[in-house]
């Protein structure tokens, strides 16, 4: 069975699932609007957050829940990328009133959990939207972001070093979820770019052109493929999926 996409249901169809016996869970996926390199498009970060959660619905669905995933944020947080074309930021205070409104307004409908599933990894973008969790119920809320430590060892090589804005790891996931979306012509003859965002950002360096990311990309894009992206992707998804349940119980 595949996700239910909550936009698309009338409030007949939301009364019923909310007044069925199994508790429902919303799936709010959230990216940004920025620059991923010459061969990925602005939404690559919510593409990739909508990905991750159909394949992790699917998963609590198998284990007795309904799941519905709302529209994608697509806005978030996007400083780093500010001197490109097309990079559209909001303030880290407006994220976190807007997601903090979005959360507690289906909470209010009587939904039993909501998971905000982030895979912009700017980390003010990762702050904000973790705040827009303060105030609600514990077991009722939860964010699911592998900028973190215990879901980033799981991933691989490339996205650990910190190479990866629209390197081989994102190129993957997307070539995956949407490949119609990735410009395989420039991918393909795109040079490797060994950058690590994480030890530019600890030494104090937050613009990518002052990184070094010409292109506003590094890693390797053209080591790709989209069966790696498959893979990745489920492991985004057990993330998903973990961090609901233990928030659900309580852990």
């Amino acid at each position: 069975m595949g996700i239910i996409r909550i936009g698309e249901l009338t409030t007949r169809e939301v009364r019923t699932l909310l007044d069925a016996v199994e508790p429902t869970i919303v799936l709010q996926p959230v990216g940004s609007i920025e620059p991923h390199g010459p061969h990925l498009p602005l939404e690559t970060d919510a593409t990739i957050s909508v990905a991750a959660s159909e394949r992790a619905g699917q998963q609590l669905q198998y284990a007795g829940f309904q799941v519905v995933m709302a529209p994608p944020i697509p806005y978030g947080v996007t400083e780093c990328a500010a001197a490109f074309a097309g990079a559209v930021t909001v303030a880290s205070s407006a994220l976190t009133a807007y997601l903090h409104s979005v959360v507690d307004g289906y909470l209010r409908n009587g939904f039993d959990h909501v998971c905000l599933v982030n895979n912009h990894l700017e980390p003010a973008h990762d702050q904000a939207v973790r705040a827009a969790l303060d105030g609600l119920p514990a077991n009722k809320v939860s964010v699911a972001c592998p900028l973190t430590r215990r879901w980033g060892r799981t991933l691989s090589d490339e996205f650990k070093s910190g190479e990866c804005h629209a390197g081989r790891y994102e190129t993957s996931i997307m070539m995956a979820a949407d490949p119609e979306q990735v410009d395989n012509e420039l991918r393909t003859g795109l040079p490797e770019v060994p950058i690590s965002l994480s030890v530019k950002l600890r030494e104090g360096v937050v613009d990518f052109q002052e990184m070094g990311l010409s292109e506003a990309y590094c890693g390797d894009p053209a080591e790709a493929t989209a069966t790696e992206g498959d893979e990745l992707l489920e492991r985004l998804a057990t993330m998903v999926v973990t961090e609901v349940l233990e928030a659900m119980r309580g852990e």
